[in-house]
């Protein structure tokens, strides 16, 4: 039966119609179905004709709840329960303590204010007033609400429950159509010539429409809800107990016609609100941007009945309420646009206006607020790594840095420790890896996906650089030692080491499979770490073939070599050769070697690849005592690198180096070192800033590092075994 504003009895037939629906009637559901992509709704141009628009959206105070919205202004309740009501002209207005409404009439706006002594109405065009006693003893006028330019209130007589209209300078109505037995009865605007009354009945709620011009209420179905009425539909949601969840339903107010929007059939996380605009129903999760978990319902999606066409109007929305003009407002955000008060009203046809009219300044979705992120250079040198920090608009699930380094490829995934957080702080430091973390250029990425699903993931990115000093084992350019060993085969391979400085691997560990670098060493009778001889960043190589020609391989930073350059000949005169270390002081990497004689010579670096060295200057006599020298750096905190020479009886001397390419007399450092094969001048293995020495064991021996003090009188710690299963396996392997 059709759906009148002015009959009882056609208002009841409708609704029994609509109520046959909710409770499983034949009449079909239209598919579910998402609103087409891209038709989330712009902003329309404001014109002059409209009395709302304004050049630029007003304030809206953060925070505050949207509780009317008028002719001239809007409504707002904060948290500490003031009320402001705001003009869309300039966002001036006033603040209220208590409790306060806003009604209107299509061409003026009124406040109610309340108290438990008198409900007074302020028409905020005239600035005329009206007031109704009330109390709290029986017999006395009790508040009822107010919608339009009215205010009611009840009272109980012997003849039952008494609902009364008041309008200022108008005899006072009495309403028809109330049950006797009603209380709780409430008054609230539904469209500019009907109110919305609803009562409690025999322990049921029930609801009806009241004619503004006449005094009749006319009465709905008993437990029948209506959230939203317009001048043409009524709209409601239906919970589901099923995993189908809410549905939405709109009638006809003049036909009865009901239809029910396409809702997504998942379960909601709570109770879904419905606004009407036009031919348009609006629905979506209320409040969604404080739930934690994302929901198919967030969004304020509008179906037209007419057209059957859908878009999203909002990405969520805390509250809706509707103006006398029709129009629907709603606090709530669209991505790109922000957090605030959006006016939706139809436009004629198949399209909605959405305009935002008063903004708070944030952002609908997550951005970064404040961050710490590495500077453009960052010295591992000087610090240990990094620790990423940024604070974000909200709350994201479990976000991650991304950190890629550009040169190799290399990629690491850091989660910060918290499942959600508005704050994540990830630490990116060296022994993050299984490995050192190479030098050279990085980028990096923070991600991390809105708990509540609203809007898009945050990115942040950036770029920095790491850099370290050369280290004189270091291939890879990664500021850790590598191992180099060749096999009977003359293939050459290289280990990178790491240094773990926590559990039961703690101390030197090898990154991972050694990798091959070339064949055909077997030619070279002596092959040597060399340090920074041509003027790279990274260690280079000297090899000596078997006719006594020395050769130069530069290193290239990727663990391998570029190809060789000649040194020269005549090298064949020495039995020991060692590089790696500064002797001089003029910044450049040395050599040293003994001849057969016993006397050391050396070889000052010039830091160019074509001719590494200058012409070689005697040290002294005596050397021939020792089966071993290694140039260490500067391990006793004097001013240049020192030498440490181990005798035929395992006995290790430490040579102070003076800076000008000789020595301070050797002092014991101690004995049994034959247990080692090679002792190999690491660098700095353990990230402590001074240089470490390296032994590796003879037959059934076990590899140790030996960290250095800076003291001369106890150059080195006890030593700490390192954690090596390919390098030294076979002891016959030469390891440099």
């Amino acid at each position: 039966m059709p759906l009148a504003r002015s009959t009882r009895r056609r208002l009841t037939g409708a609704v029994t119609t609509v109520l046959a629906v909710t409770l499983g009637a034949t009449s079909a559901a239209p598919a579910h179905a998402a609103p087409a992509a891209g038709r989330l709704l712009a902003a329309d141009a404001k014109t002059t004709a409209d009395p709302i628009a304004t050049a630029d959206p007003i304030g809206y105070p953060g925070g505050s709840r949207l509780v009317g919205a008028g002719v001239t202004g809007f409504l707002t309740t904060s948290n500490t329960a003031v009320t402001t009501f705001r003009r869309y002209s300039d966002g001036s207005g006033q603040a209220y303590d208590g409790a306060v409404y806003l009604r209107s009439t299509p061409t003026t706006d009124f406040l109610v204010f309340r108290d438990g002594r008198k409900i007074t109405q302020r028409n905020l065009t005239t600035s005329g007033s009206l007031e109704i006693p009330v109390g709290s003893l029986p017999g006395d006028a009790k508040w009822a609400g107010a919608a339009s330019d009215a205010v009611f209130t009840t009272i109980v007589t012997d003849a039952g429950t008494v609902l009364r209209k008041h309008v200022d300078e108008t005899a006072e109505v009495t309403v028809t159509g109330l049950p006797a037995d009603a209380v709780s009865v409430m008054v609230t605007p539904a469209t500019p010539s009907h109110a919305k009354v609803t009562f409690i009945r025999s322990g049921l709620g029930g609801w009806g429409l009241l004619d503004l011009a006449t005094g009749v209420l006319t009465l709905a179905t008993p437990g029948m809800g209506a959230q939203a009425v317009s001048s043409t539909h009524i709209a409601w949601t239906s919970a589901s107990a099923t995993d189908r969840g809410p549905r939405v339903f709109a009638a006809d107010r003049a036909t009865g016609t009901v239809q029910e929007a396409p809702v997504p059939p998942v379960p909601s996380l709570g109770n879904l609100q419905v606004g009407l605009v036009g031919d348009w129903v609006l629905y979506g999760q209320k409040g969604g941007m404080s739930f934690a978990q994302p929901s198919a319902h967030h969004a304020i999606t509008a179906y037209n009945l007419t057209t059957r066409t859908m878009v999203k109007v909002l990405d969520h929305a805390y509250e809706f309420t509707s103006a006398p003009d029709g129009s629907l407002y709603a606090r709530g955000g669209v991505v790109g646009r922000g957090e605030g008060m959006y006016r939706i009203a139809a436009t004629g046809g198949d399209s909605l206006k959405a305009e935002l009219i008063a903004a708070t300044g944030r952002p609908t979705e997550v951005v970064a607020t404040a961050s710490t992120v590495p500077p453009a250079v960052l010295d591992l040198d000087r610090v240990n790594g990094f620790v990423f920090r940024w604070t974000l608009s909200r709350d994201v699930w479990s976000p991650k840095i991304t950190i890629r380094h550009v040169r190799t490829g290399k990629t690491q995934v850091l989660t910060s420790p918290d499942l959600s957080t508005s704050a994540p702080a990830v630490s990116w430091v060296d022994n993050n890896w299984d490995e050192s973390v190479p030098n050279g250029d990085y980028t990096w990425e923070m991600t991390g996906e809105p708990v509540n699903g609203i809007g898009p993931a945050v990115t942040a990115k950036g770029a920095f650089k790491v850099v370290r000093k050369a280290q004189p084992h270091d291939f890879n350019d990664n500021g850790s030692p590598d191992m180099l060993s060749r096999d009977s085969a003359g293939r050459l391979w290289r280990t990178d080491l790491f240094y773990r400085p926590i559990d039961e691997r703690r101390g030197i560990n090898e990154a991972g499979p050694r990798t091959l670098l070339g064949s055909g060493w077997g030619v070279y009778d002596r092959i040597e770490a060399a340090g920074n001889l041509g003027g790279t960043p990274v260690g280079d190589l000297l090899a000596r073939d078997t006719s006594g020609v020395l050769w130069l391989y530069q290193g290239t930073g990727t663990g391998n070599f570029a190809t060789r350059v000649q040194v020269g000949g005549g090298w064949q005169a020495y039995d020991k050769i060692t590089s790696g270390s500064d002797l001089t002081g003029d910044g450049r990497v040395d050599a040293l070697a003994t001849d057969r004689s016993g006397v050391l010579w050396l070889y000052p670096g010039t830091g160019n690849a074509t001719k590494p060295f200058l012409t070689r200057k005697k040290v002294g006599a005596g050397w021939g005592i020792y089966n071993d020298i290694t140039a260490v750096a500067d391990i006793a905190g004097g001013s240049a690198g020192d030498l440490v020479a181990r005798d035929k009886d395992g006995v290790l001397w430490l040579y102070l180096g003076k800076g000008d390419g000789t020595f301070a007399p050797r002092t014991k450092i101690g004995g049994g070192w034959n247990a080692f094969r090679p002792l190999i001048a690491a660098g700095d293995a353990d990230g402590d800033g001074r240089p470490d020495l390296m032994g590796l064991g003879a037959a059934y021996e076990t590899p140790k590092l030996y960290k250095s003090t800076g003291d001369w009188k106890a150059p080195f710690r006890s030593g700490e075994i390192m954690n090596l299963d390919q390098v030294g396996a076979i002891t016959a392997d030469p390891v440099f």
